[in-house]
């Protein structure tokens, strides 16, 4: 039996970060109780109620979260938050590997289970593909670093057989929020007049709006048809020269600087080699198989939207 639109009771990891705060308002609205998996060492004055984990010393009160219907699993260091030194990839791997593990772990242990759990990846899943063929979730494994994590990232959200536990793994784009991410670091760059293309510009993104994310997790949870590898990106990826002019013609401000891809490589090394000189042109085939009706599919209104222009 899966969830109906009644009120229920969601339990959420990285309810802090950009995606989550607007997952845990949105839901919110709707009238869905909602539970926070925080750090020990998160202080943060909320009405919901708070399930306390640490990932390092393996610790998670797993009796907070029993009789929840929907777990969404957002937690993990930010992938873009500095340079891929060793330290930080072992960072990025441990907060999104060891994390999931620990919630599985718990997650197992429940007499109640949920009845979704909706566990984020991303689309790094695929690697790199500069021919720019379409990528969909029937697609295979990429061979860099972050498509390795990501691989891993999936298979530690694997329970135990005798669950009736729908596992969805959301592959998530680029997300254009105001507050964080991508988007937030250049827009100060654009109001300047110092926004250009990076390198060649040819480099597929792959995007998704900060506020369609919402509606795509309700709509993964009421259809139980939804399981495994979903893509959350929108219907209309735009190379990265696209992205600039559209970004430049919202915000009014020209778009004359390209970056170089040398300079990309220097100051952020691996890290922007991969998250901005690589791209692939990634489909959310099986959300639109299943009927999902976008609200931002188009890259200006959803930077129109993002960004509170008219």
């Amino acid at each position: 039996m899966g969830v109906s639109r009644k009120s229920c009771r969601i339990a959420i990891t990285g309810s802090t970060g950009m995606v989550g705060t607007a997952v845990v308002e949105y839901f919110r609205q709707q009238g869905h109780s909602i539970t926070r998996i925080l750090r020990q060492d998160t202080q943060l004055k909320t009405d919901d109620k708070v399930v306390r984990w640490d990932i390092l010393s393996e610790t998670l009160d797993h009796s907070g979260l029993e009789g929840h219907d929907v777990i969404i699993h957002l937690a993990g260091a930010n992938i873009a938050g500095q340079k891929w030194s060793p330290e930080y990839k072992r960072l990025l791997y441990s907060s999104r590997v060891d994390g999931t593990k620990l919630l599985v772990k718990a997650i197992n242990r429940l007499q109640r289970k949920p009845k979704v759990v909706l566990s984020a990846s991303a689309i790094g899943y695929y690697g790199s593909h500069i021919l720019n063929r379409d990528v969909d979730e029937r697609d295979c494994l990429g061979n860099d670093y972050l498509a390795q994590v990501c691989n891993h990232w999936e298979e530690a959200a694997v329970f135990e057989a005798t669950t009736a536990i729908r596992v969805v793994y959301m592959r998530i784009g680029v997300v254009l929020g105001k507050t964080g991410g991508a988007l937030a670091k250049m827009i100060p760059v654009f109001k300047w007049g110092l926004g250009g293309k990076i390198a060649s510009g040819k480099q597929v993104m792959s995007w998704i709006a900060l506020p369609e994310i919402p509606f795509i997790m309700e709509h993964l949870i009421l259809h139980e048809s939804m399981e495994g590898a979903v893509n959350l990106v929108a219907p209309h990826p735009v190379t990265n020269e696209e992205f600039t002019k559209t970004l430049g013609k919202v915000l009014k401000r020209p778009v004359v600087l390209p970056v170089p891809g040398f300079g990309i490589r220097w100051m952020l090394g691996e890290m922007g080699e991969t998250l901005l000189l690589h791209g692939a042109k990634v489909l959310p085939k099986r959300l639109l198989e299943s009927g999902y009706n976008f609200r931002y599919p188009d890259l200006n209104m959803a930077l129109t939207t993002v960004l509170g222009r008219k």
